[in-house]
């Protein structure tokens, strides 16, 4: 039996922020994928602090504009990752905290270029399935597509 109390709707496609890396962006809600994705380029690991931390250049969505953003972060892990064709590839994990609504936690995100993908955000069902139930029929049930926060335009 399922337990809806306390799962929030959410449709298809929403708005997210990711606060401590300073992002707003559109994310397409995905039930088939385990894993969220970002949008990530330019990609370089680096050791800070006796530690490894990746670089990456992403895209925020700030008053309807979007633009890039250079951001750093500690590598959370690094693992291989079935795509939606079968092919697997080693990516970058990061985990950071997610905001959808009223939701806040924390997340694991692997870095990939999506730039041939129509939303630059991938939000998989891990990432969900305590919270949400999908209405996908519906979008944006968590807020406007055109977000008029504004943020500060770097990661670092």
């Amino acid at each position: 039996m399922i337990n809806i109390q306390n799962k929030s709707f959410i449709g298809s496609r929403e708005v997210v922020t990711f606060p401590e890396l300073h992002l707003i962006i559109r994310a397409k809600i995905d039930t088939g994928a385990k894993t969220s994705s970002l949008h990530a380029t330019d990609i370089q690991v680096m050791e800070k602090n006796s530690q490894q931390w990746i670089r990456f250049t992403t895209l925020t969505e700030v008053d309807g504009i979007t633009s890039s953003v250079h951001c750093e972060f500690p590598v959370y892990d690094h693992r291989k990752v079935r795509s939606s064709n079968g092919q697997a590839h080693w990516r970058y994990v990061i985990k950071t905290e997610i905001q959808l609504g009223s939701f806040h936690e924390k997340v694991e995100l692997t870095l990939a270029d999506r730039s041939k993908m129509q939303y630059p955000m991938l939000l998989g069902r891990t990432a969900m399935k305590q919270h949400f139930l999908v209405a996908p029929g519906k979008t944006y049930l968590q807020g406007s597509p055109s977000p008029v926060i504004s943020l500060e335009n770097k990661c670092t």
